[in-house]
């Protein structure tokens, strides 16, 4: 598979907005670990192998287990996701899938349970902005495997 184009050199105001976005939520007050998983579940859904790589990478970097990032794809079977993270999950793949069913009003409600409105708005914005990251790369072809997560830990890592 050879990459299209590099959507950052041609439209650098527009990947401006979207990173804007993406640092927004980073810094709502949700769980980086509970986003990671979210971008996870959302990029699995989209078939990008890119983001998959980049979020994997990103989880596992700040102590997310392997056994939880294998598990995210079936993690309606899975005990060891708490009942917060199985709500995001939940509403995850509504949003992320919303031509097939819209939002049902059920997984609206289990939401609001675990997430304040701020939250939960928060939460879906992070939604949004790795859906938008996932079409990018899936259409323009980004190729996976070469990220790096930019963390002390990784590039410590890196340098042995």
């Amino acid at each position: 598979m050879e990459p299209r184009l590099n959507y950052s050199e041609v439209a650098p105001e527009g990947v401006e907005g979207l990173s804007n976005l993406e640092g927004y939520v980073r810094k709502s007050g949700l769980e980086h670990s509970l986003l990671e998983l979210v971008k996870l579940r959302a990029s699995q859904l989209n078939g990008c192998a890119y983001c998959i790589d980049m979020h994997t990478k990103d989880a596992r970097t700040n102590g997310e287990s392997e056994q939880r990032l294998y598990g995210v794809s079936a993690w309606h079977e899975a005990p060891f996701y708490s009942e917060r993270e199985r709500a995001a999950l939940v509403w995850t793949e509504a949003v992320t899938l919303i031509s097939q069913d819209h939002v049902p009003d059920e997984v609206y409600a289990e939401a609001r349970k675990h997430f304040s409105e701020k939250e939960l708005v928060d939460l879906t914005l992070g939604i949004i902005a790795i859906n938008s990251w996932n079409r990018l790369a899936v259409s323009f072809r980004t190729l996976a495997g070469s990220y790096q997560p930019d963390h002390p830990a990784a590039k410590k890592g890196s340098s042995k």
